[in-house]
């Protein structure tokens, strides 16, 4: 292919960015991808092992690496756009740092943020010691130990689903689809590390959305007898002995429930990322009702935004698991493809 003379600006170097840069670069187009953080990956570099056969993530990000490994790409990490500016068909884009000149198509795959788990006193993140974010829990598998702050290793430990998805009272009435399975998969991996302890999930539906996921959910309670709850934590307190106290109802019993934990992990949901949603002015640009950008058809341009020549992927359009945001942007990398075509 002789595609050199196009440029193409991609905005985010997590999974989506790489991967729809290391399709078009193979393509022969020119590719800038911009990343903020030191190095490329995104949130994959946070986790431990993936759903639903729970390999370790460091076999996705070495084949997010090999992807940019290729001479049309100029891999910018620690940086972010500055100002941009569009006119005929084109974008002339500068980072804090230099002028890349003129771009003939932008992909923004500036991916996602995790819900602030302090938005929800109730379950005293940041008031109480142990409790945790499913983040939080992930560097604790990366190190080796689960600990409580006591150095203990906890004995009950809580998981509550949906913390800041389908929440009229934060404003994020959409469901983070990934949640559900996630927890699934971390009280799988508590129970391997703490053979004896209990772990019980609160939950308010199981959304097992993806294959092997239900088969993953019945692993979890056959083999490793993982407690499911179905049930909505109203309070977190802690007692005398430095024990968190869970209130909650069981909504299949119809009973409230009470029970002491050593540690309670919350499952935080995504919403869009800041850093995307700092360049909704800069490109005019839309968002729908879920707060993630608005793609231009549910059914057939769901990679498409509101300004011809610029394009998404991945999670800034809604929340999706690795597998379905590889996919999304290597259909990115052919609607690109098809646009430059024309043009």
């Amino acid at each position: 292919m002789h595609n050199k003379e196009k440029h193409i600006v991609i905005i985010g170097g997590g999974t989506a960015g790489c991967v729809a840069a290391g399709r078009l670069a193979r393509e022969g187009y020119r590719i800038s991808l911009i990343e903020k953080d030191k190095k490329p990956g995104g949130k994959i570099n946070n986790w431990y092992q993936l759903f639903p056969d729970r390999r370790r993530s460091v076999e996705v990000t070495d084949y997010i690496n090999k992807e940019i490994d290729h001479p049309l790409i100029d891999l910018m990490t620690g940086t972010e756009l500055d100002k941009v500016k569009y006119k005929n068909g084109k974008f002339s884009i500068s980072t804090g740092k230099s002028d890349l000149g003129q771009a003939d198509a932008v992909l923004i795959a500036t991916g996602f943020d995790l819900f602030d788990a302090t938005r929800k006193e109730e379950y005293g993140y940041g008031i109480y010691d142990n409790v945790i974010t499913s983040l939080d829990l992930e560097n604790m598998f990366h190190s080796g130990d689960i600990l409580t702050t006591k150095e203990e290793i906890p004995k009950r430990v809580g998981i509550v689903h949906c913390v800041g998805s389908r929440d009229e009272k934060v404003g994020n009435f959409h469901c983070s689809k990934v949640c559900c399975v996630t927890a699934v998969k971390q009280a799988i991996e508590i129970k391997e590390h703490i053979p004896d302890s209990e772990v019980f999930c609160f939950y308010m539906d199981m959304r097992m959305f993806g294959p092997y996921y239900e088969e993953l959910y019945r692993e979890s309670q056959e083999k490793w007898v993982v407690n499911y709850i179905r049930g909505k934590v109203s309070e977190v307190s802690e007692n005398i002995e430095g024990r968190l106290v869970i209130k909650a109802e069981d909504t299949l019993l119809g009973k409230p429930i009470r029970m002491e934990v050593d540690m309670l992990v919350l499952m935080v949901g995504m919403q869009n990322a800041k850093a995307g949603l700092n360049l909704q002015d800069k490109f005019g640009i839309q968002t729908g009702v879920n707060g993630f950008f608005r793609i231009r058809d549910n059914h057939y341009g769901n990679n498409l935004s509101n300004v011809d020549g610029l394009f998404y992927a991945g999670t800034c359009t809604a929340p999706m698991n690795i597998t379905d945001t590889i996919s999304h942007a290597r259909a990115a990398a052919v609607e690109i493809t098809e646009y430059l075509s024309k043009n």
